[in-house]
């Protein structure tokens, strides 16, 4: 199952990606979370110190990686067809918790016509993560899906698009839809998030129905998360107290029951 997170900027996206390969991996499989936010904390939120977090270089600025993959030995000119199924083993960050984090960096012409080394390596690599990698695929990425290329996304199983009950994280919320639908990705879903009280429930479910988007579900506000990140801690440690995480746990279930993914 490849799943693709997106939403606007504190929406809590990070937190159900975050959240989603913890409970993938405790259900036996292997997982690999891509950290394609421009403002990576993936890692913080899997349980990666902060310490360890900093030291990690981006595949996108990884130089040296750049050049042993595109390198040609011509001025100007670059390599286009290379191997990139090295670079997980290579490259990805073990959490404490067991999930394989990659962290990507900025990929937002990784679908354009530009022939830099990076985006070449991106546009590669993005591939045989969506299309040969056997095994489960978390992408937090940065709202919406253009970057990710037309070919790409059409390999995403499902995207799940978190919202919170504000005018313009929905906005953001159907403008990513509509991304999702023309990029060919036939699975998309809504998510609410922060959820504090029945009036929010139903401003979200409202804008789902108007809009023709259908919902995972909803997500109540959980104090216990916002502290895990006032104190710098994963919320993943106090998971057994926190009706947030429970409740995105749950939507782990729902995805292992949605069938024909890629119908």
């Amino acid at each position: 199952m490849k799943i693709a997170v997106s939403g606007k900027g504190g929406v809590g996206k990070t937190l159900v990606a975050g959240v989603l390969a913890d409970f993938f991996v405790k259900k036996g499989f292997k997982v690999l979370a891509i950290d394609a936010d421009p403002s990576p904390n993936l890692a913080l939120t899997l349980g990666i110190s902060l310490d360890e977090a900093s030291k990690i270089v981006p595949v996108s600025e990884n130089a040296q990686l750049l050049e042993s993959k595109t390198r040609t030995g011509f001025a100007g000119v670059y390599r286009l067809s290379f191997s990139v199924d090295d670079i997980v083993e290579k490259f990805a960050v073990r959490s404490p918790y067991g999930v394989k984090l990659l962290v990507m960096g900025t990929v937002r012409s990784a679908g354009g016509g530009c022939t830099c080394p990076a985006n070449a390596v991106i546009r590669a690599l993005l591939q045989h993560l969506f299309v040969e990698l056997d095994e489960v695929v978390i992408m937090d990425m940065e709202a919406g899906v253009e970057h990710m290329g037309r070919g790409t996304a059409g390999h995403v199983d499902i995207m799940l698009i978190v919202a919170d009950p504000s005018l313009k994280s929905m906005d953001t919320a159907k403008k990513i839809y509509g991304l999702a639908a023309e990029a060919g990705i036939k699975k998309a879903f809504i998510i609410g998030n922060k959820i504090r009280n029945a009036s929010e429930s139903k401003l979200i479910q409202r804008f789902a129905a108007d809009n023709k988007i259908p919902i995972l579900d909803l997500v109540p506000h959980d104090e216990q998360i916002l502290k895990a990140d006032m104190q710098g801690e994963t919320p993943l440690k106090y998971a057994q107290d926190s009706v947030g995480i429970t409740n995105i746990q749950k939507i782990g279930e729902e995805l292992l029951n949605i069938k024909d993914v890629k119908s």
